[in-house]
């Protein structure tokens, strides 16, 4: 089993940042790739950014020179810088990780984090 916690969201005016963590836990052996997604009311939810371990990254164009997306190995974490929000940002933002566990054996494994409101005001 593999936790993810993600905090940092909140209300933000337009213009203006956040910084969502999202920290993974449990009987991991490696996490191959970390990403974020968002799903606004009535939307289909959909990729934010993503990021490999080996630190290759992948971008909604409507994020894109907006939207920094990061990680730390070492602490099984996954960062996204958001500067310029737009309302139209605003949504519930989910953490993925998919990798590889260990418990008796090693099994690949996907999870979700419970997600993080992110609100901006115009």
């Amino acid at each position: 089993q593999v936790q993810l916690v993600e905090s940092g969201g909140g209300l933000v005016q337009a213009g203006g940042s956040l910084r969502l963590s999202c920290a993974a836990s449990g009987s991991i052996f490696s996490i191959n790739a970390m990403g974020w997604y968002r799903q606004a009311p009535g939307k289909q939810r959909e990729l934010v950014a993503a990021i490999t371990s080996g630190g290759s990254t992948n971008y909604a164009d409507s994020v894109k020179g907006r939207f920094t997306i990061s990680r730390d190995n070492a602490k099984n974490t996954v960062y996204l810088q958001m500067n310029s929000l737009k309302p139209e940002d605003t949504a519930v933002y989910y953490c993925n990780a998919e990798g590889t566990i260990v418990v008796d054996t090693k099994a690949d494994f996907g999870s979700w984090g419970q997600g993080t409101q992110v609100t901006v005001s115009s």
